[in-house]
């Protein structure tokens, strides 16, 4: 079973070419004009086999109990990114949920009460301040999977199933708010897909967005490799490579996005062996689609020794093992000539150094 959860290649600016041509008259005279054409696109570095993926999800959701099981993570995380919207104090009439999965960003907006610090006996659910979401994927299967429980009528939903979600088939200035909650770390063109979304946001309106990083399942990744090794002699692909929380601000920022906000949380969850953790990744259709990877499942002798240096590496006390998902919270807004803009450098009147001597 192979088990894996992207860092993509900024690619290169597009460049015209000078192209020069000549005409002879009957003069023999040589007039020269000079005209410029667009360049040919450089070609996005393929990391992902995205067709392989759609079978995983579609398969995945195919065990409708199995994989509601396993969405206690991508619940987990829905939540916690809806909950940065409790800061931002506004309604969003048409909003977009990219990678929606089995709409797990939908039930966290039904959400009761879904701000108790606020000092308020009760609060709304998030979805009383949104007027339309629509909710996109590749899985038919996946998408549709909960479209009979009972959030749906909770909130004013549309589900579409997307043939490619690196392709955004949306107008320019299209939604006030576009949100993605553990897609987009299988995206082959992610600063793309950012500057698509950039374009069909609205001036002034923002993208929130949740992905794996880099130290995502790093005690696997050791205890693979070192299995490997000793097993086979030498080590193949199995767990993604990952976007590292230093490059997610400059792909944003690439994208043409302001006021930038990237943050880090990990959220560690025990498992009895190692088995039942690839079990649930692939439950969760996050198993591996590397190009190049290996095919087949995982040798059994390799398992076996992959569940005992993980244990010894990075076991508990009480039997159990460790699994480490980091998450890397992004949000981003969509350049406007109303944007509130920070103070010019220099403009301060207060000096940090004095402020941090004092305490």
């Amino acid at each position: 079973m192979n088990c894996g959860l992207w860092r993509s290649t900024l690619p290169s600016p597009r460049v015209s070419r000078v192209v020069e041509a000549t005409t002879v008259s009957s003069a023999s005279s040589i007039p020269r004009r000079f005209y410029a054409i667009q360049a040919a696109a450089p070609p996005v570095h393929q990391v992902f086999n995205r067709r392989t993926k759609w079978l995983q999800k579609e398969r995945a959701a195919a065990n409708v109990e199995s994989s509601r099981v396993a969405d206690y993570l991508k619940d987990e995380v829905a939540i916690r990114l809806c909950d940065r919207l409790l800061d931002i104090k506004r309604t969003y009439p048409s909003v977009l949920d990219l990678g929606a999965n089995s709409c797990n960003i939908a039930r966290a907006l039904t959400r009761p009460n879904p701000d108790p610090d606020s000092g308020a006996p009760v609060t709304e659910p998030l979805a009383s301040r949104i007027g339309h979401l629509l909710a996109v994927d590749s899985s038919h299967t996946l998408l549709y999977r909960d479209a009979d429980e009972p959030f749906n009528s909770e909130i004013n939903m549309t589900r579409q199933v997307l043939s490619d979600e690196e392709t955004l088939p949306f107008e320019a200035n299209s939604f006030d708010l576009v949100l993605s909650s553990l897609s987009m770390h299988w995206v082959n063109d992610l600063p793309g897909v950012l500057a698509q979304i950039n374009n069909i946001l609205k001036p002034d309106c923002a993208f929130v967005g949740a992905m794996f990083g880099g130290d995502t399942l790093f005690e696997l990744r050791t205890s693979l490799q070192l299995a490997e090794q000793e097993r086979r002699g030498g080590i193949s692909p199995h767990v993604s490579p990952l976007a590292d929380v230093r490059d997610v601000g400059g792909l944003l920022q690439r994208a043409g996005f302001k006021m930038l906000t990237v943050d880090v949380d990990d959220i560690i969850v025990d498992y009895p062996d190692t088995f039942a953790l690839m079990q649930d990744l692939q439950a969760m259709g996050e198993n591996n689609a590397v190009l190049g990877r290996e095919m087949g499942g995982i040798q059994r002798d390799v398992l076996l020794a992959n569940d005992a240096i993980y244990r010894e590496l990075h076991g508990n006390a009480d039997g159990s093992i460790p699994a480490t998902f980091r998450m890397i919270y992004m949000i981003g807004w969509k350049e406007s000539k109303d944007q509130r803009q920070p103070l010019p450098r220099g403009s301060g009147e207060i000096n940090l150094k004095d402020v941090f001597e004092k305490k």
